[in-house]
């Protein structure tokens, strides 16, 4: 299903057309605008006038996220204050938070473009979104409530936290898509299921899941305990929020919304544009933004850009699932480590949750890795001998995809704290 399908589905070559002709109104803007990119496009000896075809997008500065804290709260905008008509800003938790804003003409992009993310899940005008994205600064819950709003359908404003409620409403009101943290909804399962909820008889049938890095395998789980189609959406406070991205139901990437956002990928470490198909950091630069444009923003996030035909008709190109971030990815005696890599894992794994902590320390001049790995009820009242061929067997095999060896702890059912949010996945003690 398609709700903007003259863009959604227009020729590469009409796409390429129309994003040049729309980065350089909005860089040329932003120059005049914004003393921030004024100064860094001199020290850089460019100007807008060399952005001549789409290549030359190379030739500007990075943004990256200190240049964003360094020009707290209002320092970036490209509007005057009376045009801006909402603040929103990101959970960051050290220092001041990254403040950005949006025009009503921003804000009707935004609402259209998750309309077009809710469309790809097959919403429309007769679904019921339940939205458990927090509402407030953070602007997940509100980018999919007016995306659904525009849409047409019934929005249940949930929000996040107070999971006895959500499970209630999604009942009594009849929820069909549901959009909220990956996290949260394997939540809402299990609570789901310890009360007895049969959701193959609800009328549940999407989920929109996004903020946070999930994996393959946590879609499967996802889909079999909710009996759903779970997607997953991709966005960022600093570019707009939710709705840069949207994965469709071919469920082969995210279609990146080509005709707001330019994507580059590169090497984290050179700045050098790398190859599609091959992983790098994603960089943004914004094409409509009017309050607070990003001119190749630096997202820290290591994804795979597909340029190939999509089977659903969309000609946008299609981003991978996030693996991780190139500046929390864990380190450990030199290796890289990213969370998600341990979940695709455990979820091998039959006898365990897809929950896990992994706690790193130093002992001595050493890194210590431990993960802490959730036992399923049924495992949990096995055998000793059958829990340490178990811990054997996990040990040996996140061994082999990292690369380092690693200690396995088993713990009970539901020791794991739960998020209602981003999961938290990592306890660094070498940062304490």
């Amino acid at each position: 299903m398609y709700w903007n399908p003259e863009y959604e589905t227009m020729s590469r070559d009409e796409l390429a057309r129309l994003q040049l002709k729309r980065l350089q109104a909005s860089v040329e803007r932003t120059y005049h605008s914004v003393p921030f990119y004024r100064q860094t496009f001199k020290k850089n000896n460019v100007t807008p006038g060399d952005l001549r075809t789409l290549d030359d997008l190379r030739r500007l500065p990075f943004t990256v996220k200190t240049d964003l804290r360094d020009n707290y709260p209002f320092g970036l905008f490209a509007v005057p204050q009376d045009k801006v008509v909402r603040l929103h800003a990101s959970s960051g938790t050290t220092g001041k938070p990254i403040v950005v804003g949006y025009t009503q003409n921003d804000i009707d992009t935004w609402a259209n473009l998750m309309a077009r993310a809710l469309a790809m899940a097959g919403g429309g005008k007769n679904d019921v979104v339940q939205v458990g994205y927090g509402y407030g600064l953070f602007t997940g819950g509100l980018g999919a409530h007016y995306g659904a709003e525009r849409l047409g359908a019934t929005v249940v404003p949930a929000s996040g936290g107070n999971t006895s409620r959500q499970l209630m409403l999604m009942q009594d009101f009849g929820t069909t898509i549901l959009a909220c943290t990956p996290s949260y909804a394997l939540y809402l399962a299990e609570e789901g299921a310890n009360q007895g909820i049969d959701f193959t008889k609800l009328p549940l049938r999407a989920g929109v899941f996004g903020a946070e890095p999930w994996s393959e395998r946590m879609r499967q789980q996802l889909e079999e305990k909710l009996d759903i189609v779970a997607l997953d959406i991709y966005g960022l406070s600093e570019v707009m929020g939710p709705g840069v991205a949207m994965e469709c139901q071919a469920k082969q990437g995210m279609h990146i919304f080509e005709d707001h956002f330019i994507a580059e990928v590169i090497d984290p470490d050179t700045g050098e544009p790398v190859p599609y198909g091959e992983p790098g950091e994603l960089v943004i630069t914004s094409l409509t933004k009017e309050a607070f444009p990003v001119i190749r923003y630096r997202t820290r996030d290591i994804t795979v850009l597909n340029p190939e035909p999509c089977s659903c008709g969309r000609t946008h190109v299609r981003m991978q699932r996030v693996t991780g971030r190139s500046d929390d990815m864990l380190i450990v005696r030199g290796v890289n480590v990213f969370p998600s890599q341990i979940e695709s894992i455990l979820l091998e794994f039959g006898e365990t949750q897809p929950h896990y902590l992994l706690v790193v320390d130093r002992k001595g001049t050493m890194d210590d890795l431990e993960i802490w790995v959730e036992l399923s009820s049924e495992m949990f009242n096995d055998k000793v001998r059958l829990l340490e061929d178990l811990e054997r067997r996990l040990r040996s095999r996140i061994n082999s995809v990292l690369g380092i060896s690693s200690r396995i702890k088993l713990v009970e059912p539901r020791t794991i704290p739960r998020s209602e949010g981003k999961a938290k996945r990592v306890v660094d003690k070498r940062e304490i």
